[in-house]
């Protein structure tokens, strides 16, 4: 079972996180859904946060850990919200399981296949000598050596924690997902466009979704519509909060 986050009361509203991340990253904007009345899932997926960790990584195994997750806590008619790796998992659970979704957000990930992009990070990270780590500082200047964006390190480090009083880790399963890199980046075509109501979110300085790929989104989602936020990379909800809350706050509303 994943391990999850609730926030709130209300109609369920479900957030995958990307790549690397963890529920924690979504913690802010899921806080403000929850006080509009919903009852936000702030999900670690598998091999990563404090989900258990598995050899298989792929998009079917993961949409069906979230319909097992739903069936679990009798969740339907969900709002389900995915960010980058995030996306592709909500992308093949509509899917999969179109009878469980209400609305889907996707934000900053189109449905085609990404080259690898992420070796620079897996090596980064793979580098760590956590015999030599005796501090969460130490563990920034370690990757630093190979990733000299502050924010980029910051958001990796979330996943440090401390293992017991001597030693420190990843929270996340670097061997599988370093496994999994050309995984990521993959799609399995949508053959019959999807029915249920989508919105795709793209930061306007990201080249994750181009505008070419409005052709690809509205033949796989017949009933989608892609806004931009502009002055937003791949980490557009960090980047810029309020444009995305309100964004999807007018969308789910």
């Amino acid at each position: 079972m994943l391990h999850s986050i609730i926030l709130g009361q209300g109609k369920p509203f479900i957030i995958l996180h990307g790549f690397l991340g963890m529920a924690d990253n979504w913690k802010t904007l899921g806080t403000q859904w929850s006080e509009s009345g919903f009852e936000v899932h702030l999900l670690d997926q598998r091999n990563h946060g404090r989900s258990f960790h598995s050899d298989e990584h792929n998009y079917d195994v993961m949409a069906a850990d979230l319909k097992v997750y739903c069936d679990h806590h009798n969740l339907e008619n969900i709002i389900l919200l995915g960010h980058s790796m995030g996306g592709k998992v909500a992308m093949r659970a509509a899917v999969l399981y179109p009878e469980l979704i209400d609305k889907l957000i996707i934000a900053d990930i189109a449905p085609k296949p990404y080259d690898p992009h992420h070796s620079d990070i897996i090596h980064a990270l793979e580098s760590v000598d956590f015999t030599t780590v005796n501090s969460r500082k130490d563990a920034d200047a370690a990757v630093g050596r190979t990733i000299s964006d502050k924010g980029t390190r910051q958001f990796l480090l979330k996943s440090l924690f401390r293992k017991d009083k001597t030693s420190y880790g990843w929270r996340f399963n670097l061997p599988a997902l370093s496994q999994a890199q050309s995984m990521v980046g993959s799609h399995e075509p949508i053959e019959i466009p999807v029915q249920i109501p989508t919105m795709f979110v793209r930061g306007g300085k990201s080249g994750y979704i181009l505008d070419s790929d409005k052709a690809v989104i509205d033949h796989a989602f017949a009933k989608a519509e892609l806004h931009t936020i502009p002055n937003a990379g791949h980490w557009l909800h960090a980047e810029q909060p309020d444009e995305f809350n309100r964004l999807v706050e007018n969308f789910v509303k």
